[in-house]
């Protein structure tokens, strides 16, 4: 006589179920650290005589989402992403992955900014400012009697 068990493919299916679940813990990890990476938005500040330049990522944005505020030297950038919902009668959603939400950045600049002549222009999910340096006020000297 063997003694060989009878194959109970049910027995199976927590390991299965585990190792599907594992395939997906590392993506759910890095789906964060996506969202981290979108919501601290990247920008770089470059500066000449007269002016700052500002380029900052907003992949996926629509341009009418984005707002950019100058108060002296304090530059405040907002944007508003939202995900459609692609689901349709029949279909569950598996994953989601894609960052749905709203964030912000400010930053000061060394000088004011002339808002009056500042310009915005939004192409291929980058957002450029030129922020013209303010001319610097005529300071009043007090005669001193």
């Amino acid at each position: 006589m063997s003694n060989l068990s009878r194959f109970d493919p049910f027995s199976l299916e927590p390991v299965v179920s585990d190792l599907f679940q594992g395939l997906f813990r590392p993506m759910r990890s890095m789906a964060t650290t996506q969202d981290a990476e979108l919501a601290s938005m990247k920008i770089d500040v470059t500066e000449s005589e007269g002016a700052y330049t500002v380029k900052a990522e907003l992949p996926g944005v629509d341009k009418k989402d984005i707002d950019v505020q100058i108060d002296g030297r304090i530059v405040s950038i907002n944007a508003k992403v939202e995900r459609n919902k692609e689901e349709k009668d029949g279909e569950r959603v598996i994953r989601r992955e894609r960052y749905s939400g709203a964030f912000s950045r400010s930053f000061s600049l060394a000088s004011e900014v002339d808002d009056a002549k500042a310009t915005a222009e939004y192409k291929d999910g980058v957002l450029s400012l030129s922020l013209p340096k303010r001319a610097p006020s005529d300071q009043k000297r007090l005669t001193v009697n």
